[in-house]
């Protein structure tokens, strides 16, 4: 088969249900993949044929391409579906099958001669000389493992011009190699081969010692034995080389890895040229899928437009605004370093949260499905699919859309639906409203964090800043003994970042519909600066310390 490589990188998504698979491409995805429990290695995928059928006209309408995933590791069960499968991939006619294991790729290949076929990471390609294997075989595409430095996959590239080449750049990192895993199976008796991972390598666990008469004792860590035990792995091949487990009170996250994270190198790999960019998390949220196709939609953009004057730090603000474990560039370098970790907890973590969706544009307001907690002052964000400015308001009640009874608070759990009336948007045009904020847009707010979280975040950044080169090992190990600190006295006071509350202060970003800020005497010099700022956007520190009250 020959393959014609793209002019441009594609930006690739997951799609988890048809919901996500929409969010994705009316958020900038160049492609989707997906597939059904059964064979697509994710048990927990809400896909069936009939949604795949309907999501492969809605992604094709936009023109964007959709890839079916097949790439479990067949058992004798599994090959009498094969056929059936085959004959329903021909009817849903998508742009590509995933595909790792070598018999159901030969197979397909026979029996569908005209599906494109990409190679799975779980075929673990990692050097040139697999790429032109597969290429020999048939594959269109190969997605490289995990594990692939980018100093090798310049040397790829260079050897393995004529076959298109994909690679991960954001997700969760697997402890296994590119996800080859038996944890989960000894664990929880899950199999991770087989979509059904349960994450075993992040789990908490604690260090016991045996005694001789076969009672087990837990390895109690206090203060007064705290400082008697230190935890070392020596590996075979590494005589004498003491590799340090860290564990405390709480126990040792000593398998959990940080979410990659490429966009401080996002640059590189596309004046490499590679031809698909990959984010993992089918089954991540709608918010997840939308607001991280939003921000390497807007870098990639802004790459090929001018890439001498492209920084990935705006796009970065906004992939902090979804939650992770801390960012890490992984492999891109090499050997995955201590950096790369997160040994104090597991937890994914971000200043924002999903606020909303809106479910509806209506003639004079949008109607909006509540996600999380909005209390009687707090300001979202609306995230437009379609233009880069975001729109903040300040919101004092909510009206049910349903009963049009009004309150101060809404709770996600009882699944509320609220009308949020043009009119309050004070500051801006309602014809633009309507057309850059259509159903499906993403409301997020700030979230209120506790002081171990927040110290978690100072600690994630440090070290981020020290994979890149300018980050301090002197400020990073005060940052983590600040973590440890507040996680002994466990503070559950939660703060936001700014003040959120329109009848406690002001925020500093001149929101629609901020009383406050809108009519009280005391910020005229503000909202004179604010005249000459887009909405939203932030006055500096010194400007709010001179003129807000």
């Amino acid at each position: 088969m020959s393959v014609t490589r793209p002019e441009r990188a594609e930006l690739l998504m997951p799609a988890g249900d048809l919901q996500k698979l929409k969010m994705a491409v009316l958020y900038g995805a160049d492609a989707i993949y997906l597939g059904t429990p059964d064979l697509s290695l994710r048990t927990k995928s809400a896909f069936t044929l009939e949604d795949v059928v309907e999501g492969v006209k809605f992604a094709h309408k936009y023109g964007k391409r959709v890839y079916l995933t097949l790439n479990l590791f067949s058992h004798n069960k599994d090959i009498p579906k094969l056929e059936h499968y085959i004959e329903t991939v021909r009817k849903v006619q998508p742009d590509g099958v995933i595909i790792a294991d070598p018999g159901v790729f030969q197979y397909v290949k026979e029996m569908a001669p005209d599906l494109e076929l990409h190679v799975s990471t779980q075929a673990n390609i990692c050097s040139w000389l697999s790429v032109k294997f597969w290429a020999e075989q048939g594959a269109s595409l190969v997605v490289l493992a995990r594990e692939v430095s980018f100093p090798e996959l310049v040397e790829i590239r260079e050897k393995c011009p004529d076959i298109k080449l994909e690679t991960f750049v954001h997700g969760a990192m697997c402890m296994t190699y590119s996800g080859r895993c038996l944890l989960s199976n000894y664990m929880a008796e899950r199999g991770a081969n087989q979509g059904n991972c349960a994450n075993s390598c992040r789990w908490n666990y604690k260090v016991h010692m045996r005694l001789k008469d076969g009672t087990i004792k837990e390895l109690e860590l206090n203060e007064h034995t705290k400082d008697m035990f230190e935890y070392l792995l020596e590996e075979g091949a590494r005589e004498g080389e003491m590799m340090p487990i860290e564990e405390d009170e709480r126990g040792s996250y000593i398998l959990n890895s940080k979410d990659l994270c490429l966009m401080p190198k996002l640059d590189q790999y596309l004046a490499l040229g590679i031809d698909s960019l990959k984010v993992e998390g089918r089954n991540k949220s709608q918010y997840y899928v939308a607001l991280v196709a939003r921000a390497y939609r807007m870098a990639i953009d802004d790459w090929y437009q001018d890439p001498e004057s492209w920084s990935p730090s705006p796009y970065m603000a906004e992939l902090e605004t979804v939650q992770n474990r801390g960012y890490t560039l992984a492999f891109h370098d090499g050997r995955l370093d201590n950096h790369g970790h997160n040994y104090e907890n597991t937890a994914t973590l971000a200043e924002w949260e999903f606020a909303g969706l809106i479910h509806r544009v209506e003639e004079d307001a949008f109607i909006v499905e509540v996600k999380n907690r909005i209390e009687a002052g707090d300001v979202v964000e609306f995230v437009s699919p379609i233009q880069r400015e975001t729109i903040f308001l300040r919101i004092y009640e909510f009206i049910d859309a349903r009963s049009g009874k009004v309150a101060e608070v809404v709770h996600a759990g009882q699944k509320p639906v609220i009308r949020v009336p043009f009119s309050w948007f004070d500051r801006e045009d309602v014809a633009q409203l309507r057309n850059s904020y259509p159903e499906m847009t993403i409301i997020r707010k700030e979230r209120p964090l506790t002081r171990d979280q927040w110290d978690r975040l100072k600690l994630d950044k440090e070290a981020s800043k020290i994979e890149l080169g300018h980050g301090s090992d002197v400020r990073y190990d005060k940052r983590r003994d600040a973590l440890v600190l507040s996680l002994d006295e466990a503070n559950s006071e939660r703060a936001f970042k700014t003040p959120r509350l329109g009848v406690e202060g002001c925020c500093g970003r001149g929101c629609n519909g901020c009383l406050i800020f809108w009519q009280d005497p005391a910020y005229d010099k503000a909202r004179a600066l604010m005249a000459e700022k887009k909405s939203g956007e932030m006055l500096a520190k010194n400007s709010r310390a001179k003129n807000l009250a």
